[in-house]
């Protein structure tokens, strides 16, 4: 990891970074940037000063991602429910947007990293939505870290423009009356087709929901909690969250390496199991 190499010995993160697999490091992280007007509230400034602040924030994780090997990172800058703020706060995330991506083009090609976005981001206002699309071409050949941008974004939207995107290829072929829907079908067709899913998904600011973020791609996502706020999101916070991740067993749905596969007769009598009087009883009380 590059990132042994920023750190002297005794520093704290160094520590941390140290008791890292790079093996099992998360291919794709995703963030859900949460607190930003909480962090200036309390300080008593306006919600902007957070949002500025926030900026920051986004700039020193985008860097150690790439310093750890991180392959892909997904930032939930926007929501499609976050047009209902105040429209000066709006004006001013545009802004700010526009001034990240001015001011971070240099080191995206530097650090050889790819910037993309999802969302409907055709809906955003043109100066903003021109500059991203510029940013996204400029950095289209770079081969390291995807750094994905979440804007104007909604994972219910994600889902419909999917399943809507499937009936007009089928309608088109002329197919539609056969049309059946598969899980792979519908992933190939998600804003983030191209990929993996995320391993890891952080929240910050202690809230305990997912706010419409990648519904379908989080399905067995280790999901992280933080109370830290956004702006005070640092490298320690980062390196603290990957180190929960990897003391995680993943399971998928099925059971634990240390755990002993068993059959039913191994925990239930066979004769405590249901035969086919239950059956035939279940049968006829769910059909009154």
């Amino acid at each position: 990891m590059k990132l042994l190499e920023a750190l002297p010995p005794g520093d704290r993160d160094r520590e941390l970074a140290l008791s890292l697999d790079p093996a099992r490091l998360p291919a794709h992280i995703a963030i859900i940037m949460d607190g930003n007007g909480r962090w200036a509230q309390r300080r008593g400034l306006p919600r902007i000063a957070g949002h500025k602040v926030g900026v920051s924030t986004v700039r020193s994780v985008v860097e150690d991602c790439v310093q750890l090997g991180i392959p892909a990172l997904t930032l939930y800058a926007f929501s499609a429910e976050n047009w209902k703020r105040p429209r000066t706060e709006v004006e001013l995330l545009w802004r700010l947007l526009r001034y990240y991506l001015r001011r971070e083009i240099d080191d995206l090609q530097r650090n050889n990293i790819r910037l993309q976005s999802i969302g409907r981001t055709e809906a955003l206002p043109d100066r903003v939505y021109e500059e991203l699309r510029d940013v996204e071409r400029a950095t289209a050949h770079n081969t390291g870290m995807r750094l994905t941008l979440a804007i104007n974004y909604s994972a219910r939207h994600e889902l419909v423009d999917a399943v809507n995107s499937l009936i007009d290829e089928a309608r088109i072929a002329g197919k539609l009356a056969d049309l059946a829907v598969t899980e792979n079908m519908i992933s190939r067709r998600l804003y983030t087709a191209d990929l993996p899913e995320p391993d890891l998904l952080i929240r910050t600011s202690g809230e305990m929901r997912v706010s419409n973020f990648l519904l379908w791609q989080i399905a067995y996502a280790e999901l992280y909690v933080t109370e830290t706020l956004w702006p005070d999101f640092n490298r320690t916070e980062l390196l603290k969250a990957i180190v929960d991740f990897q003391k995680r067993e993943r399971r998928f749905g099925g059971i634990g390496a240390a755990e002993p596969a068993e059959s039913a007769a191994d925990v239930i009598p066979p004769e405590a199991l249901p035969g086919d009087e239950f059956e035939t009883e279940e049968i006829a009380v769910s059909s009154q």
